[in-house]
């Protein structure tokens, strides 16, 4: 007698599971985004599947910890050094990689350059389910790109897909999107929970088993999140997010997520009519202030991943004609900013209740760390008197809420790359000032928000 299929129900939107139907989604508030998704009969022909697949040794078998191969995994390049620089130093045999992004960032364009540069050196398989062959055919053309030795195949069929890589056995597999694929067996349309959490699943296996590099393209929801249930990105070993607005021509990588190296690293290129290109020296890019003195403007450095990187900070405080003040922040936290502006008014005696208050990080670049504070408190007082700030000066610290200013990682590296580029004077945490010397630069450390006012009015 033939086995029932036991069924569950998942949120389209968030990815959670329930015993039954329900109108709302308990995890993300989804309204009607509940839907039967199968479970036991998908696991049980996955399964079967799964044993056609090469075997890569250790798997399906017991083994102690201490006998287990500790030899470093083998990287190949990218030919990026910004996109090895996000992986991690490379692409690791057999791991599964997912780059995400708004329409028209550039994802499919940056992986095209890639297998394009990697096919000479190694076989590689480039799956498309949204475009065409010709298509895609006529970007590489545009770019310029050398297509000789470069597979493509276009598919959304997962079990198709793998059994062509079998027979091809590329090194690097891409495939563009997930959220197009879909298996036979799941009754559902491509894009849902179910599908692409089976795709996933049963994509990042056969790259476990086989050691071919996977990285597949996802796309994001409105609010800039990757699409698709939660699942997707516990399963794959490195997420990244390829960020950048559609009128800048800049385009940033960050890691989210990665097994083999550093989180929240950083890298930048240039959108050009030769695709995307590599910007090596991204603090040069995104310090093109001018020669004039402006106010409001402060520049500080951040530390993304294992490198800092100098950025621009600027404020505009104003006189408000409402009755609530309006706060927007570009490129910072809304609620950090909401609370250090409460410590200025506390601790600094002065206040900005009554105007309005816009912050902007130059560049598109998000800031994630509490490195910035400092920086965006001065570029405040800056604006609110209109005086600007000394050209060769570079800030950084954590502001707490006690007025207190906290020191930072890596101080040392910050204040060499700041005196790299030129910069003199350098306002930093106490505890950040440096043990030696840095020739040619005044660094000046401060424990209280009101000592750094003090000393920028000695400036």
């Amino acid at each position: 007698m033939a086995r029932t299929a036991k069924r569950a129900f998942a949120c389209n939107q968030c990815g959670s599971v329930y015993p039954r139907w329900q109108g709302q989604c308990t995890a993300c508030h989804a309204w009607n985004a509940i839907n039967d998704v199968p479970t036991a009969p998908a696991a049980d022909r996955r399964s079967e599947r799964f044993s056609g697949f090469a075997g890569s040794g250790d798997r399906g078998q017991v083994q102690k910890l201490s006998d287990i191969n500790l030899a470093a995994q083998p990287r190949f390049s990218s030919g990026l050094l910004e996109f090895d620089r996000v992986l991690g130093g490379g692409v690791v045999p057999g791991s599964a990689i997912l780059i995400g992004g708004s329409p028209g960032a550039g994802k499919s364009t940056l992986l095209l350059q890639v297998l394009c540069r990697l096919s000479g050196q190694m076989r590689t398989l480039y799956v498309t389910g949204e475009e065409s062959l010709q298509q895609v055919a006529l970007r590489a053309h545009r770019l310029g790109l050398p297509t000789t030795n470069v597979n493509m195949l276009s598919e959304t069929s997962i079990e198709h897909i793998c059994l062509i890589a079998e027979q091809e056995q590329p090194r690097l597999m891409v495939i563009d999107s997930i959220q197009v694929m879909h298996m036979a067996d799941i009754p559902s349309s491509p894009g849902t929970v179910a599908q692409v959490r089976e795709c996933a699943a049963w994509l990042t296996r056969f790259a476990k088993t086989t050691g071919v590099a996977l990285i597949m393209v996802g796309h994001v929801t409105k609010d800039g999140a990757l699409a698709g249930p939660r699942v997707l990105e516990h399963c794959i070993d490195c997420s990244v997010m390829l960020e950048g607005d559609a009128d800048s021509r800049f385009r940033t990588l960050r890691s989210h997520k990665n097994r083999f190296g550093a989180v929240n690293e950083l890298g930048v290129f240039a959108m050009t009519g030769q695709g995307l290109l590599e910007v090596s020296n991204p603090s040069a890019i995104f310090l093109s202030r001018g020669d004039a003195m402006t106010a409001g403007s402060a520049v500080t450095v951040l530390w993304e991943g294992t490198r800092p990187l100098l950025l621009e900070i600027q404020a505009l405080v104003d006189s408000s004609v409402m009755a609530n003040p309006r706060r927007v922040a570009v490129g910072l936290e809304q609620n950090r900013l909401a609370i250090l502006l409460a410590v200025l008014h506390r601790h600094g005696g002065v206040p900005l209740a009554e105007r309005d208050v816009f912050v902007n990080v130059v560049g598109g670049v998000k800031v994630t760390e509490t490195s910035a504070d400092l920086a965006l408190l001065l570029s405040l007082l800056s604006s609110l008197r209109d005086q600007p700030l000394p050209q060769d000066l570079v800030v950084f610290g954590e502001v707490g809420l006690s007025g207190e200013i906290r020191p930072v990682p890596s101080g040392q590296e910050r204040l060499a790359e700041a005196s790299k580029h030129g910069f003199k004077r350098a306002i930093v945490p106490f505890a950040n000032m440096p043990k030696i010397a840095i020739s040619g630069m005044q660094v000046s450390g401060v424990k209280k928000l009101a000592d750094a006012l003090m000393l920028l009015d000695s400036m």
